[in-house]
């Protein structure tokens, strides 16, 4: 059945048109990036998209195709990126290619000469980001990014007081916003064939000359001064120095490689951190487990509690029942963790005790399954009370003519029943806690810590651990963070297929 209502038309007009304004949108990036591959992909799915929505028959892929491309958008490619990045050294001074190492490397080494040039600076943004306006001392002015120098035409700048203060396309920082950024602009620099521009404070910038540079025949940077190299090592995407002062030296601008399963073997080869992410898995499966539990006991308890036609005022306390659910949850494990602390903590002085909640491992444990049955039991409670509804009451009327108990009629009949509906949502919830950064960032952020140990906690799940040890001091590791991230998820969907096959087993027996 086609559509030939005007208004249907006109609607599939407006849709497709959005569509290709999406893809043409997104074209112009990936090919600047020279993504061809994905620019392809993005030809091949527009194309397909207009073929299966001008067709004039009843396609079923009309109906397939949205929810197969929100699919491929926000599962499986972040999926796949994921699993792709766990397979290279991508991160801090590893982002790039190795040419943008190399001119890093060059520009960070700059150094002000006798004789180099200077300009009259003014800092300004762009689509792309920070720019330099650069007034030579001859009246020329440049525009200056991190791909170099451009000159800018006589015409498309005003200069007042000796400084560029408006040019075409260009936002103009006054001296309060440029002081705002003042990291940024110091070590902001314009590549030159021999060296780079950095600014000397906010108004002025030089030319200067790079003391290191890099030599293609030995494919190494030399020192200029001290005469040191180090060479590249493809393997790890660094140079390496070679024997003198640089011997064994890393120089901190890499470029990203591929490193194989090295980021995979580290996890379970490498001692410090193997036996911490071993405990926190043991701990980590006991908090999704005991999350479960808790919450679903009494969640299940309120919903039987009010499950009963001769209780008044039933909506009334399902609605009060349900207000831990309806408030935004960062917020709440902000205010848990202040009730639980020692000092001025509420739990403390309203029940006389002096215990320092998070400063012992077992307290600190115990503080967050607590928070957790706080924040969780009103989902339980929700889809505890639906599942009761749905159960007929004809199966407990017969239980109770056969003589059983009320504990027997809960026991073999309800609660059977209750886990054939619930027992994916229980799975779900179990998958959700086991990954629930927030309940421990924003109540113990992972204390206590043992001596002399600041990298795993005793209330590190898996998920805060790979944050802090990917993500520390040492500068951010996307690909080691990638490696952990698809362990966790092989644990979490390992589990979750052997509760779903236990659950599609469970349904045969009672259905």
């Amino acid at each position: 059945m086609t559509d030939t209502h005007p208004r249907g038309i006109v609607v599939k007009i407006a849709v497709l048109g959005l569509a290709l304004a999406l893809a043409v949108y997104a074209a112009f990036p990936l090919a600047g990036a020279h993504a061809w591959g994905w620019l392809a992909v993005l030809v091949v799915v527009t194309g397909l998209i207009f073929a299966i929505y001008l067709s004039p028959r009843p396609v079923p892929a009309k109906y397939l195709v949205p929810g197969v491309l929100f699919l491929l958008a926000f599962q499986v490619i972040p999926v796949l990126y994921t699993v792709a990045t766990a397979f290279t050294n991508y991160g801090d001074g590893h982002r790039g290619t190795k040419q943008d190492a190399i001119t890093a490397i060059q520009s960070s080494s700059v150094r002000q000469v006798p004789g180099s040039a200077e300009y009259a600076l003014s800092v300004a943004l762009d689509d792309g980001g920070l720019k330099f306006l650069l007034l030579a001392s001859d009246g020329k002015a440049y525009a200056g990014d991190a791909q170099g120098l451009h000159e800018l035409a006589a015409g498309a700048v005003t200069v007042t007081g000796g400084r560029i203060t408006a040019a075409d396309g260009y936002q103009l920082l006054d001296l309060g916003q440029a002081t705002q950024r003042n990291d940024e602009v110091l070590a902001f620099t314009v590549p030159t064939p021999d060296g780079a521009i950095r600014a000397s404070g906010l108004t002025r910038a030089y030319t200067g000359q790079a003391t290191r540079f890099y030599d293609a025949g030995c494919d190494c940077v030399t020192d200029r001064g001290s005469g040191a190299q180090w060479f590249a090592d493809e393997r790890t995407g660094e140079f390496v120095g070679s024997g003198g002062s640089a011997g064994g030296e890393h120089l901190a601008q890499g470029w990203k490689v591929n490193v194989g399963l090295h980021n995979f073997a580290r996890v379970v080869t490498d001692p410090r951190i193997a036996g911490p992410f071993l405990k926190s898995l043991v701990w980590n499966l006991a908090f999704a487990v005991g999350s479960v539990l808790v919450t679903f006991a009494l969640g299940l308890a309120c919903a039987l509690a009010l499950h009963t036609d001769r209780l008044r005022g039933r909506n009334i306390y399902r609605v009060l029942l349900v207000l831990p659910y309806a408030m935004p949850s960062f917020a709440m494990l902000l205010v848990w963790r202040d009730l639980f602390n020692q000092d001025f903590g509420l739990i403390n002085r309203v029940t006389g005790l002096h215990v320092d909640w998070f400063g012992t491992p077992w307290t600190a444990r115990l503080a967050v399954i607590g928070v957790q049955l706080w924040l969780g039991y009103p989902y339980m409670f929700l889809v505890a009370t639906g599942a009761l509804q749905a159960i007929p009451r004809e199966m407990a009327e017969a239980a109770s003519i056969d003589g059983a108990s009320a504990a027997q009629r809960f026991r073999r009949v309800t609660l059977p029943l209750l886990l054939v509906a619930l027992t994916p949502l229980l799975i779900s919830s179990f998958a959700f806690n086991f990954n629930n950064f927030n309940a421990i960032y924003l109540t113990t952020d992972g204390a206590p810590f043992p001596p002399g140990n600041s990298s795993i906690g005793a209330t590190d799940l898996l998920i805060t651990y790979t944050y802090r040890l990917a993500f520390g001091g040492s500068g951010a590791q996307f690909g080691f963070a990638a490696a952990m991230s698809v362990y966790i998820f092989a644990i979490v969907a390992v589990i979750s297929v052997i509760g779903f096959r236990r659950s599609r087993k469970q349904e045969e027996v009672y259905t």
